[in-house]
């Protein structure tokens, strides 16, 4: 009997220490550097984590970090103000930029892996754009990177989903505040 009560405890243990270590081990894999997607001139790394949707295996979720700032979910809403901030500086660029982005969400397909990969971005696609990038908080290679891995993670998710597409179509078109309501209502989705 002592010597079966000796191997239960040691497996016990055994098992203890297992689930430990894979437990520390799956903590650190989701936090590894080779989740950053993309980092910007500017050295904001923009992140990717797995997301929690059960229906949708490569679900993930998009975060960015400024240098020496604490890691921020980037919202519709934020993004769509920050256009209207360039619009306001250059009109008639801030539509080109606009027309660029519904260009990419044309050529954008779902994920099927994780991390999901840029699929249209180019680091060439911002030098047109870089007067804009004299207002506003965020650059056009920032906007750019972040936008398309929102549409990625919409038609992941979403396939047949147009919301975000349908924010960046009703730019400069509808009133501001029936496309910031819109933008508000896709983040509480």
């Amino acid at each position: 009997m002592k010597f079966w009560s000796k191997r239960i405890l040691a497996l016990i243990v055994a098992l203890y220490y297992y689930l430990k270590s894979s437990y520390q081990i799956w903590r650190v894999k989701h936090l590894q550097v080779d989740d950053c997607i993309y980092t910007t001139e500017k050295g904001i790394r923009i992140n990717v984590y797995p997301g929690k949707k059960k229906e949708s295996p490569h679900d993930f979720k998009v975060k960015f970090q400024e240098p020496g700032k604490k890691e921020r979910t980037p919202a519709h809403v934020h993004i769509i103000v920050e256009m209207y901030v360039k619009h306001a500086h250059n009109p008639n660029l801030t539509l080109k930029l606009k027309e660029h982005i519904l260009q990419m969400m044309q050529q954008i397909r779902p994920a099927n892996s994780f991390p999901p990969h840029l699929q249209f971005f180019k680091p060439q696609h911002v030098d047109p754009f870089r007067e804009l990038d004299r207002v506003g908080e965020f650059t056009v290679e920032f906007l750019l990177v972040v936008i398309e891995l929102l549409a990625i993670q919409e038609k992941t998710n979403y396939p047949q989903g147009l919301l975000t597409e349908s924010l960046y179509r009703d730019f400069g078109i509808k009133d501001r505040f029936s496309v910031i309501q819109k933008a508000i209502f896709r983040g509480q989705k």
